[in-house]
């Protein structure tokens, strides 16, 4: 677009805008006005003062609007905008070019009562807006048919998934893997968050760690060790980040492993003398339960038979943070023998032995519940689980009083349904809901009449049996529903843990184990020898007396044959074998690649040399062939007789 341009040398209103002839609607005063302004621009100079102040004014505003709306009409695509644009718009030329551009309008305009129904796919896009009412009765129509058609594809949804996915089939039990931990019962067990390990503590003692990585078939666990000496192992847990163990056992001090089992932290002890258990550093008596922080990975909950819950916090310190106190309802103490979290750890539940369900809130003083449902259970029977579900509306307890009560937090005075005749023999014995909260899982203990424990499933929704496992001859302690790994992990009174998966449902876990093929050791064969003394027989059949094995080690040591020593450096010849060479390296090569032969110095050379004197004569090689035709013959000097005097004599010091 070319704006005009605005020069103060001589006052030029350069508009690039062809003269147009008046309209029937425009005011003839102003395109007067207009001439006269334009004429008064284009004259050269004396423009400015024909022109007033006011004039003037109105003529540049007249010139900026032309500008500003040929832009946004060139930016928006329409025919007018502004002042002048108002004053020219024609209604009739607008629907004129909206027929040519839209066709399907006029149609419209024609019947407009088939206007919905005539537009095509194409125009239904390009409309932007609501659409044009329905009239009621087809409306009510097509709302008729889509509901049903809803109805009828919800049903069907509903009735597939009700086929595919039912209770029944969610639990993974399909394959069965059995694991050894000794011949004692298994009271503790616990699972790494992230599904990779395994550990289980028992009544002898022992505590096991299981990697599924790491195992093969034979499922034997790669650590066992004592983490508190003669105390049986009551509870495992595994922190919110997997890297530590709480180790709950039957003494009044809490352990804390690390994920390889060495210790991290021994929580102290009580003094058993001071009557207010507040006012100690720890507990004085034996431990029920423990938790840890659902988020925190250094605070953890414990509680023992003192009456008393206490949390603790950090690796370093000495004494717990907070002391929770257990009530009976004359406000006498009373011991709580379970104890956990809620999932957003808002809530402290309590199941004690007088029978009560107790809950403090996190965020208030530990002084009083905030729940206390006196009468939940049997009095005098151990509440062995108290476990919340995970969107934590729920909360289900398992007793020793052979019974399983689930409640809801919200109507907390009375039990949704209780489930009854759960023979119950460990103060261990626990309970746990499905990862989607639809089944809640126990075991039972071994009734005399029966052959089998089972595991049972209940549904949380219509609180019917769902399913019962028979697991094994002995008594179903703990159960274990690990979410991600979707595995059922089950121990018994006979030292045994069961591991039930699926094969589609379930991941990693067992089924990376079972593939592996256990490598067998190749057998030793061993001769057993009975030794027969015999004190008084000839030395050529006695026996020698048996030594102990150190000794025979160090005999056997010494001798070269059996302990296979290595040849020993030799500097001359001894056993057969000559030293090729000395010591150092100049001697070997002198030895070796200089000299080919031994020669001796302190020999007389002319007589090395004369020793070759009568084989060259009889045999010569070198130098008589070679003279043998032009050599003359050699004349010597025949001997003088004895008597003859010399010519010549030597003096000699006599005649001096």
């Amino acid at each position: 677009m070319q704006r005009g341009k605005i020069s103060f040398g001589k006052i030029q209103l350069n508009v690039n805008k062809a003269p147009s002839e008046p309209k029937a609607n425009e005011n003839p005063g102003e395109n007067e006005r207009e001439e006269s302004s334009q004429a008064g621009s284009s004259s050269g100079g004396g423009g400015f003062k024909k022109m007033d102040k006011q004039q003037m004014i109105r003529q540049i505003e007249d010139v900026a609007e032309d500008l500003e709306s040929q832009h946004l009409k060139e930016v928006m695509g329409i025919s007018g905008f502004g002042r002048k644009a108002a004053k020219v718009f024609d209604i009739n030329e607008q629907i004129e070019k909206a027929r040519i551009t839209r066709p399907g309008l006029d149609r419209n305009k024609e019947d407009p009562t088939q206007k919905a129904d005539e537009k095509t796919e194409e125009e239904e896009e390009d409309v932007i807006g609501p659409l044009p009412p329905v009239p009621a009765e087809e409306k009510n129509k097509s709302t008729k048919d889509d509901a049903s058609k809803e109805d009828s594809d919800d049903d069907s949804d509903d009735d597939d998934s009700d086929d595919e996915q039912s209770l029944a089939k969610r639990i993974p039990y399909t394959h069965e893997v059995q694991m050894q931990h000794g011949s004692r019962a298994v009271l503790a067990l616990a699972g790494d968050p992230s599904g990779a390990r395994l550990v289980s503590g028992s009544i002898d003692y022992d505590m096991c760690f299981w990697d599924f990585a790491g195992m093969d078939s034979g499922m034997r666990s790669f650590r066992q060790l004592q983490p508190c000496e003669n105390h049986p192992i009551r509870s495992l847990q595994y922190s919110v980040t997997g890297d530590m163990i709480l180790v709950i056992s039957g003494n009044a001090q809490a352990k804390v492993l690390d994920r390889d089992g060495f210790e991290k932290l021994e929580c102290c002890k009580g003094d058993q003398y001071i009557s207010d258990m507040s006012r100690t550093k720890g507990h004085v008596a034996q431990l029920t339960s423990g938790c840890w922080h659902p988020f925190n990975r250094e605070q953890f909950l414990t509680a023992a038979l003192d009456g008393t819950l206490r949390i603790w916090q950090g690796l370093k310190a000495k004494e717990q943070v907070q002391v929770i106190k257990t009530r009976a309802q004359g406000g006498l103490r009373t011991n709580a023998a379970s104890c956990n979290f809620n999932r957003d750890a808002t809530l402290i539940a309590a199941g004690c032995v007088d029978g009560s369900i107790q809950t403090w809130d996190t965020r208030k003083m530990f002084v009083n519940t905030t729940h206390c449902v006196r009468g939940a259970h049997q009095k005098g029977s151990e509440i062995t689980s108290i476990v919340f579900s995970y969107m934590g509306q729920q909360l289900a307890t398992r007793s020793n009083d052979e019974t399983m009560k689930l409640w809801d937090l919200r109507q907390f005075k009375q039990p949704l349904h209780t489930w009854t005749n759960l023979f119950s023999r460990y103060d261990t014995t626990d309970c746990c809901f499905s990862p989607d909260d639809r089944l809640l899982v126990t075991g039972e203990s071994l009734p005399k009449d029966q052959t089998e424990a089972n595991l049972y499933f209940y549904s949380t929704r219509n609180y019917e049996e769902v399913q019962r496992i028979p697991v094994s001859n002995s008594h179903v302690v703990k159960t274990l529903w690990h979410p991600k790994l979707n595995q059922l992990f089950v121990s018994c009174g006979n030292g045994t843990i069961k591991c039930y998966y699926d094969e589609h449902r379930s991941i990693r876990g067992a089924k990376l184990c079972v593939v592996k093929s256990h490598r067998k050791r190749q057998p030793m064969e061993m001769v057993g020898v009975s030794q027969i003394i015999t004190p008084h027989a000839l030395p050529l059949f006695r026996q020698e007396k048996s030594r102990s094995s150190r000794k025979k080690m160090e005999k056997a040591r010494m001798d070269p044959v059996k302990s296979k020593r290595p040849d020993l450096p030799i500097t001359s010849g001894q056993g057969g074998r000559v030293a090729s060479s000395g010591g150092t390296l100049s001697s070997y090569v002198i030895r070796n690649l200089g000299l080919s032969k031994r020669v001796d110095d302190d020999q007389d050379p002319r007589e090395a040399i004369l020793k070759y004197a009568k084989d060259a004569a009889e045999n010569p090689y070198w130098i008589a062939p070679a003279y043998k035709q032009t050599q003359p013959k050699a004349i010597f000097s025949e001997k003088l007789p004895a008597d003859e005097p010399v010519t010549k004599k030597p003096k000699t010091e006599a005649d001096k």
